[in-house]
């Protein structure tokens, strides 16, 4: 690979990125692509861009179910490549297209990504992980070669936390978590949430909320509207979350 394009989740950039990421790529060129960047504000991409920058890495949004961005990224792959066919040419080489390889957790958006940037179906892509299942080669104009590849999560997760995050914005399969408890620790984090708080869960399910344990706030919302299924309150308050009905916010912010 001439360069590696990692794409992350921008609700979750920190819990999106595998721990053995940076020994893996070594001294080769990254860029890093804040895919579903209408579910964050423009706040939470600002000082991600902030926090990339200051470290020297390449970063940009992107939206790729409607394609914002695409163009940028096939630029900005070309240009941080482009001194890989100059050293071509001082050797005698012909030139050849730049090799950029996608990288990446499952459903982060990857292969809607390539779709997007070549504007036609290449590779498959739908809204669940482990759809891609082998590597992929796929030509962008003369100059450029993009590799779709599968999405690979670490065997074992050893942070919860992240993990959490994960299930939370549906980046991990849903027989890998249990609803209830998800959905509770997603309750307790947008209580917290300066740009949530009680007051959105007061809106949405016209129901006050007693206290900061999200546990008893999900058993309250499903006797409120689910005859006492936890699991339907809990799916509920998930699909909400992810359809951004309480408002697009991100689950992280840069460490500081």
């Amino acid at each position: 690979m001439d360069v590696v394009i990692e794409v992350r989740d921008a609700r979750i950039p920190l819990a999106t990125t595998h721990p053995k990421m940076d020994s893996w790529l070594g001294n080769r060129r990254r860029i890093i692509v804040m895919n579903r960047e209408d579910m964050v504000s423009a706040e939470d991409r600002n000082a991600w861009a902030t926090y990339f920058s200051s470290q020297g890495i390449k970063v940009m949004y992107s939206n790729g179910q409607l394609g914002m961005g695409t163009m940028k990224l096939g630029r900005m792959a070309k240009s941080v490549a482009s001194t890989v066919n100059t050293k071509r040419r001082e050797k005698g080489l012909l030139p050849r297209p730049v090799r950029a390889g996608i990288v990446g957790y499952p459903n982060v958006g990857k292969s809607s990504l390539i779709n997007r940037l070549l504007k036609r179906r290449m590779c498959p892509a739908a809204p669940r992980p482990g759809v891609t299942r082998e590597l992929k080669w796929v030509r962008f104009g003369k100059d450029l070669e993009l590799l779709d590849s599968p999405g690979i999560l670490p065997m074992r997760i050893s942070d919860q936390t992240a993990a959490l995050k994960l299930a939370i914005c549906d980046d991990i399969g849903e027989r890998s978590y249990d609803f209830d408890d998800v959905a509770a620790i997603l309750v307790q984090l947008l209580l917290r949430h300066p740009a949530v708080g009680s007051e959105a869960f007061r809106k949405r399910y016209k129901i006050n909320v007693d206290s900061d344990c999200g546990k008893m706030f999900v058993t309250k919302l499903s006797l409120h509207l689910f005859n006492g299924d936890t699991s339907q309150a809990a799916f509920r308050i998930l699909s909400d979350f992810r359809k951004g009905r309480f408002g697009w916010v991100a689950l992280e912010r840069p460490p500081t």
